[in-house]
């Protein structure tokens, strides 16, 4: 199976998900030691192991934990820091693997990362990997990166996943220094025959600062522009940035009406250029939009167990709901307050709280604390006016109540 095949399949998964009772998605910081040095890193990582990290056999019950919520199990991935410089990382992927449980991997892009470390992945039965791509131009993503050559080696990596027919995602991390490139970093995936892309919208935590942040008007211009790159064979999603699903049931919506140009009324000169430039490189789309706009957001479908087992929303949202080795990840996730307000949408602030897809959307609550040190608090990187859309259906001669059906179309 294919990425992309991949990919449509957990899109459907997500819409049927049972997310009250289980995750989709597991995510474990096996370690915080990676030997890259980059400057927006999330886990603050270091050369060496923090002490408490949990134990070989610690890591093997929350394999088990992840196996008890049932079949299909949530996925399990297996991140870091680098979960490469675990010394008991393949026991725990073999683990996971014959237990049941989907294993993906977020390798660092370092020596550790051979052909033989994939082809080992591969036999384990590793159902997928993401690797970390934030700029088609060498000099910015090893600039980002810290250790000069990371580029290239990420380009030979992606190419011995594909020989060895494991599923593989790009992420890139959008900020200030990498968001020119997105309409070449397109045109490298497509060249790279990558059909999966992970758009993460900085938040400002870890080693990532506020400086690269973009303003509101240049994300809604990057939403946009990932609606229109979706419709080059290239299935993106995002993280962090859920206004996405915003965009593209309402860019849906006015294609289905034959007005696609509906509601990009506002929108400023990154869009124009980000998509004049795609143009220019790959010329007119060449299919239907390919953007995932169902399921999963921080707390809902999404748990993050750290290094020493405490567990979060997400793993850019410090805040957390327990930890695994006083409760089970089962009862953290279903009964804490904090995920059950998630996932309810409970309480949300400002516009987030008007707004007719705080339910699809909700807001990035991880970019919200961040900002102003509230978990429900408006997202600060959307500038989206509850009831706007409706306004446009009106002066457009149309019939506003076509939004609230385009909202079931999730």
């Amino acid at each position: 199976m294919d990425a992309a095949s991949a990919a449509r399949m957990h899109a459907r998964g997500a819409m049927s998900w049972p997310f009250d009772r289980k995750p989709l998605i597991v995510f474990w910081e096996t370690t915080k030691a990676c030997d890259l040095v980059c400057k927006h890193c999330r886990a603050n990582a270091i050369k060496n192991p923090l002490p408490g990290e949990l134990s070989t056999r610690e890591g093997e019950r929350l394999i088990d934990e992840v196996a008890s919520f049932g079949k299909p199990s949530p996925i399990l991935v297996f991140t870091g820091g680098d979960p490469l410089k675990r010394g008991d990382i393949w026991h725990l992927l073999e683990y996971a693997v014959s237990q049941g449980v989907r294993a993906a991997v977020a390798p660092s892009v370092t020596p550790l990362l051979t052909r033989e470390a994939v082809e080992r992945m591969a036999r384990i039965g590793v159902s997928g990997v993401s690797i970390s791509l934030d700029s088609p131009f060498e000099e910015v993503h090893d600039s980002i990166r810290g250790i000069p050559g990371t580029w290239r080696r990420t380009l030979e990596a992606l190419k011995w996943f594909k020989d060895a027919g494991i599923n593989v995602q790009v992420n890139t991390v959008v900020m200030r220094s990498t968001v020119d490139g997105l309409a070449d970093m397109v045109k490298l995936l497509l060249d790279l025959d990558v059909r999966v892309w992970e758009v993460f919208y900085l938040v400002p935590v870890g080693r990532a600062g506020f400086e690269e942040d973009l303003t509101p008007q240049e994300w809604e211009d990057v939403t946009h522009f990932l609606y229109e790159a979706s419709k080059y064979g290239l299935r993106v999603r995002t993280t962090e940035g859920p206004m996405f699903r915003r965009v593209t049931i309402a860019r849906t919506l006015a294609e289905k009406l034959g007005r696609p140009d509906l509601f990009t009324r506002g929108l400023g000169g990154l869009y124009e250029r980000l998509t004049a430039r795609l143009r220019e490189l790959l010329g007119e789309p060449r299919g239907p939009a390919l953007a995932h706009t169902t399921g999963t957001r921080d707390g809902r479908g999404i748990v993050f167990v750290n290094y020493k087992g405490d567990v979060y929303p997400s793993g850019f949202f410090p805040v957390p709901a327990g930890n695994i080795r006083v409760k089970s990840l089962r009862e953290i996730y279903t009964e804490s307050p904090l995920f059950k307000k998630l996932r309810r949408s409970e309480g949300l602030e400002g516009r987030c709280g008007r707004c007719e897809f705080r339910h699809i959307c909700g807001g990035s609550r991880a970019k919200a604390f961040a900002y102003h040190g509230r978990v429900m608090a408006e997202d600060p990187q959307c500038p989206y006016e509850p009831g706007s859309y409706r306004r446009i259906l009106e002066e457009g001669g149309l019939d506003p109540r076509l939004l609230d059906e385009a909202l079931e179309w999730r």
